[in-house]
């Protein structure tokens, strides 16, 4: 079972990923001491995951992280775990001012009424395989794949997932790879194949370099 942090929980394969990495890996190997005992944190709450991955699409870091605080205040109650039926009770402009552009407002609005109707399927995840949950995951409005693999990273915390569309994974992979030359797909794809089977820890670690606040969603 995955271990208690101070702000929720850890995976319990972290450190043995961080062996593995060390050793297959020059750059993980200068990188993971850098970063101590920090973890990977799951919030433990789906809705408040995926909400956070919406309001982090195709921003920093530290951008994400100042709306969703406008957001959560917005909403009311723990920003940990937030009510759907408190975010359905907002309307547009008050998500708005919030720091939300109109899409992710509508794509929120449309995150909640399904977990308010109950028409995902929150049980059965621990048991589906990262590609049948992406697919579920993809079904609702707003949530592209990009989306679905922060939720099987920040929620579920498997190990092995290689987001290619982040932003700062192929940033990362650049500066700390490629002497910060721009890098292909494919060369995305060919170093995280080499991560397996912990990509999903390599990322993270990818992560912390360029921002060192810790990712969380």
């Amino acid at each position: 079972m995955p271990r208690s942090a101070a702000a929720g929980v850890t995976p319990e394969y972290w450190d043995d990923a961080c062996r593995h990495l060390s050793r297959r890996d020059r750059v993980m190997k200068k990188l993971i001491p850098k970063f101590g005992e920090a973890r990977l944190q799951s919030r433990g709450d789906a809705f408040t995951t995926l909400a956070r991955s919406i309001v982090g699409q195709q921003i920093s870091v530290k951008a994400a992280q100042s709306v969703w605080d406008r957001f959560a205040q917005t909403v009311g109650g723990p920003s940990h775990r937030l009510d759907p039926a408190a975010v359905l009770g907002l309307d547009t402009p008050a998500l708005r001012a919030a720091g939300l552009s109109a899409r992710k407002a509508e794509y929120l609005a449309d995150l909640a009424r399904h977990f308010d109707a109950g028409t995902v399927h929150v049980r059965q995840w621990q048991q589906m395989d990262d590609e049948a949950i992406i697919d579920e995951l993809v079904a609702i409005r707003g949530i592209g794949r990009w989306t679905a693999e922060m939720f099987l990273i920040f929620h579920l915390m498997r190990p092995d997932v290689l987001p290619l569309d982040d932003l700062g994974l192929v940033k990362g992979i650049s500066v700390n790879y490629f002497s910060g030359e721009p890098v292909s797909r494919a060369e995305v794809r060919e170093i995280g194949d080499a991560w397996a089977p912990f990509r999903s820890v390599a990322t993270w670690y990818i992560w912390r370099s360029l921002d060192p606040l810790p990712v969380e969603y």
